[in-house]
């Protein structure tokens, strides 16, 4: 299965230079990154979280996990919580469920991305499905995507 085509008509109808990247069936974003021979830090993992019915999609580090303190700080609320999968299924219909790419804007789900990826060049992520990896230049994704950065994970 290809790239889910909203983000494949996204990033053609902007003239963003991508590659995609297929591979044997993965989950965790570890193993994905090791088996594309993509470093952690430059392979993003999205995280679904909630705060009073509302979601958020936290795209951070595949070697970080969420720091939940820090996350409401950037987030500005005062409870948070991982969405499960039941939860976030329906606010992505054209992805596989936990191989959504960091692109909320395409699926009206605020962005909020971990300051550690201001200094890498590129970034890659999934494309939608658990068998296709897209990696582009970071300034076209934050061009795309407009997140909002800060401090929201700690290494595992």
């Amino acid at each position: 299965m290809p790239i889910c085509e909203r983000l494949k008509n996204y990033l053609d109808s902007n003239g963003v230079k991508y590659i995609t990247i297929v591979h044997s069936t993965a989950f965790t974003s570890q193993e994905i990154a090791a088996s594309v021979h993509i470093k952690g830090k430059e392979f993003a993992k999205c995280v679904i979280v909630k705060s009073d019915g509302n979601f958020f999609m936290l795209v951070i580090p595949s070697d970080h996990k969420i720091n939940f303190e820090k996350a409401k700080k950037v987030l500005n609320v005062g409870d948070l919580k991982l969405a499960t999968e039941d939860e976030f299924r329906s606010l992505f219909p054209d992805c596989e469920t936990g191989a959504m790419p960091p692109f909320g804007n395409l699926y009206n789900v605020p962005v909020y991305m971990d300051e550690k990826f201001k200094s890498i060049d590129e970034i890659s992520f999934n494309g939608g499905t658990h068998n296709d990896v897209v990696k582009m230049k970071m300034e076209d994704y934050i061009r795309l995507v407009n997140p909002v950065f800060g401090d929201i994970s700690e290494h595992l």
